[in-house]
């Protein structure tokens, strides 16, 4: 299977990132892509809660959603919506960071809400409470497709390494990160974190990645790291794509999972031990 990274800036401006992020698609597929993977928060990257509440909407009414679940029909390719920000019915008003994986066919097959919320002071001028805006997530997800089982999570999830290693033990093959990273952060750990969750678990880890400047009518800007990523099973780089905007490519071959957890089987090594 051919898969395809899109690296982008979304603005926070929902209809924008759309028309991107189709044009995109259409190109990866005349390129040979079978399978498509977006960033984390593909429709919108705000630090404006009241502009979110504007412009967002429930997944059932979310035109994003709905788009590029009639692109991935029309073009016949397996798509993941790294994540998405929607609305949720949460009486505290508080959204999803939702990860989406769309079958050829135009269906959604599997959700995703992320588990692990960004609350950091990264630096005395960069803080982030993602909890205040954004509900986290309670159950892992695996869906299993025609090239492999692929394992959703999303950007600082790649933190918390039992999250990964519990779907590889129950059958992961291929797990992915869609990230919105920080710059800051992305220089110290984004290749570090990403090869360990790849080498602790023998998958392919594919992180498609939000870059640069992004706009913003209301609230103040972020900067994303970029540096998308494919990690082999068995640890090396396959794929960096830098910090300019565009699509990568990585054709995957699960025989490379195969044979980095037959020389390494530490999946199967765990024990039980005491304390500390």
């Amino acid at each position: 299977m051919r898969a395809a990274l899109l690296q982008i800036t979304s603005s926070d401006d929902p209809s924008e990132n759309l028309e991107t992020v189709r044009e995109m698609l259409r190109e990866a597929v005349k390129n040979g892509a079978g399978f498509v993977l977006t960033p984390e928060v593909t429709n919108i990257v705000s630090m404006s809660r009241t502009h979110q509440n504007t412009v967002l909407h429930l997944e059932a009414d979310d035109p994003t959603l709905s788009a590029l679940q009639d692109e991935a029909r029309a073009l016949g390719i397996w798509l993941l919506i790294g994540s998405l920000a929607l609305k949720t019915h949460d009486q505290d008003g508080r959204f999803a960071n939702r990860s989406v994986m769309i079958n050829p066919e135009g269906e959604i097959v599997a959700r995703y809400d992320k588990i692990h919320m960004f609350d950091v002071q990264v630096t005395p001028e960069e803080t982030y409470r993602e909890s205040d805006g954004y509900r986290p997530g309670t159950r892992a997800t695996m869906v299993e497709t025609p090239f492999g089982n692929v394992g959703m999570t999303i950007c600082y999830d790649v933190r918390f390494p039992h999250l990964y290693r519990t779907l590889a033990k129950a059958g992961a093959q291929i797990l992915t990160v869609p990230a919105a990273f920080s710059h800051v952060t992305g220089e110290a750990h984004w290749h570090t974190l990403l090869r360990a969750r790849a080498i602790e678990t023998g998958c392919y880890v594919l992180a498609p990645a939000q870059t640069g400047q992004h706009q913003a009518s209301r609230g103040a800007q972020r900067r994303t790291y970029g540096h998308s990523l494919v990690i082999a099973p068995w640890g090396e780089v396959l794929l960096d794509a830098g910090e300019g905007c565009g699509i990568s490519y990585v054709d995957l071959d699960l025989e490379q999972v195969a044979k980095a957890r037959g020389k390494v089987p530490a999946l199967g090594h765990d024990r039980e031990f005491d304390g500390p």
